[in-house]
């Protein structure tokens, strides 16, 4: 018995077999170019992937070798596809970068606001097209024709999952997720959802634990209603342990998860650029996050052309708590971009973008201080999801978890927690897989889905 679980993220789509085991059996990826909607805005080519989608499940169900017994799906979230009654999409996959207009903006919050108010209620920073609640609402106001024709506005994860089952619904993960769509509080859409009626747009609540029993390309299966993928990579930790633990899953993003912290969040977390989602129980999750994968990459290619060596050195550079030790005392203070945030500078990119490369005699030194000013922040970011809840272990996964200097110094920033490094294989993936475990697997779930790697509290300066 198999399952098969769709991951489309912006750039890779992939489509995965797990054994009863959860182990990859079965792999395909693609990548496709990006299409412009009509005001000339790049977006996802939405046409292109349905028939991906759809030759790619057909293609695995005819491998006599695998027996598909289920389905779920995990899919990149604040992107809506509106759907006529047949479920064919009417209208484009409108980028979630997309620039909102400023002129909604006002007319949004002079009738609903104040800003800060409505952000509290929904756990949603305000990030225009990021609010996929904001994304519809201008929909209703600018492009009438489309609100018209449309049945409803699936959330990706939801969207793929109509296609093989001819059903819509929404999920909590996706409505849940920075949305302004949904009153973390009253559980349940806010006021303005129902006052513009949007709720009429937006298909029934259905469970990301549970099924739907259908029959796809003539063979019976078990069917998941689909989830956000940061939802989904947070399940096989879930499942693996029930002590309580902060995430930080490193990326572009370094995002700080705690399922653990049941504090409402308050106005000052928003502006540092601090959530809360819904998990796929309905039970909130408290997030924070940080560019610094970005801004990483960013200075390395700055530090490789001042020393005049490849790019990739960084990944050669093993840790020396004496250079920490050598760093200078006083730190340089970051400043904030103030027409692109609002975020408070300390968040908004680290002390190193400030830092003379003049004054370090070493590319090694130099990259020391780098890390060590990144984790100087991921420590401001982490404490907003640790504050009042009882963990006392942190998980590390991602590029960062194979960094030895910057385990080593986040160690020694949290000295009272265990930190480990944690793979998983196809995390997004596999979260998907296992949430619907009790529907299609008869086995009890394996104890070694996440590998951890301890880390040591170091000797040395702490971050």
């Amino acid at each position: 018995m198999h399952i098969a679980v769709f991951d489309i993220g912006k750039t890779n789509k992939k489509l995965f077999l797990f054994n009863q085991q959860y182990d990859i059996v079965w792999e395909t990826s693609t990548q496709f170019a990006e299409t412009v909607d009509e005001d000339g805005d790049t977006c996802e080519d939405v046409e292109h992937l349905t028939n991906w989608v759809q030759q790619a499940l057909q293609e695995v169900l005819a491998k006599p070798e695998f027996d598909v017994q289920a389905l779920n799906f995990s899919t990149y979230g604040a992107s809506l596809v509106c759907v006529d009654e047949r479920g064919e999409a009417v209208g484009p996959l409108y980028n979630y970068l997309k620039a909102y207009p400023d002129d909604l903006t006002r007319q949004f919050y002079e009738t609903y606001g104040p800003e800060e108010q409505v952000s509290v209620e929904t756990a949603s920073p305000a990030l225009g097209s990021l609010n996929s609640g904001l994304a519809l609402y201008r929909t209703r106001y600018q492009k009438p024709d489309l609100f018209s024709r449309m049945r409803y506005a699936l959330h990706l994860p939801q969207y793929v999952s109509a296609l093989i089952t001819k059903q819509f619904h929404a999920d909590l993960t996706s409505i849940g997720c920075h949305t302004m769509l949904w009153d973390f509080d009253r559980q349940r859409y806010h006021d303005w959802v129902m006052a513009e009626q949007l709720d009429q747009k937006l298909a029934p609540l259905f469970p990301g634990n549970a099924v739907m029993n259908t029959t796809v390309y003539g063979k019976p299966m078990q069917v998941g209603v689909g989830l956000h993928d940061s939802s989904a990579a947070l399940i096989p930790y879930l499942a693996s342990f029930s002590q309580p633990f902060v995430l930080i899953s490193t990326g572009t993003w370094c995002i700080s998860l705690n399922p653990f912290n049941t504090q409402p969040l308050t106005a000052e977390e928003l502006q540092y650029d601090c959530l809360c989602f819904l998990n796929y129980q309905g039970q909130p999750v408290k997030a924070s996050r940080l560019f610094a994968g970005y801004e990483h990459e960013q200075q390395v290619q700055r530090l490789a052309a001042h020393f005049g060596v490849p790019v990739d050195t960084y990944k050669r550079v093993a840790y020396d708590p004496s250079l920490i030790d050598e760093l200078p005392a006083r730190p340089v203070q970051p400043v904030p971009d103030p027409i692109t945030t609002k975020q408070p500078a300390v968040l908004v990119q680290s002390a190193f973008v400030r830092r003379d490369l003049a004054d370090f005699d070493t590319y090694e030194r130099a990259y020391h201080q780098l890390i060590h000013d990144i984790v100087a922040q991921q420590l401001v970011s982490t404490e907003l999801v640790l504050h009042r809840s009882p963990v006392d272990r942190i998980f590390v996964d991602g590029g960062f978890s194979k960094n030895p200097i910057y385990m080593a110094l986040l160690a020694s920033a949290f000295p009272q927690l265990n930190v480990s490094a944690a793979t998983v294989a196809q995390a997004t993936a596999l979260g998907a897989a296992l949430a619907i475990h009790d529907s299609w697997n008869p086995l009890p779930l394996p104890d070694n889905l996440v590998q951890l790697r301890p880390v040591d509290v170091p000797v040395g300066k702490p971050a």
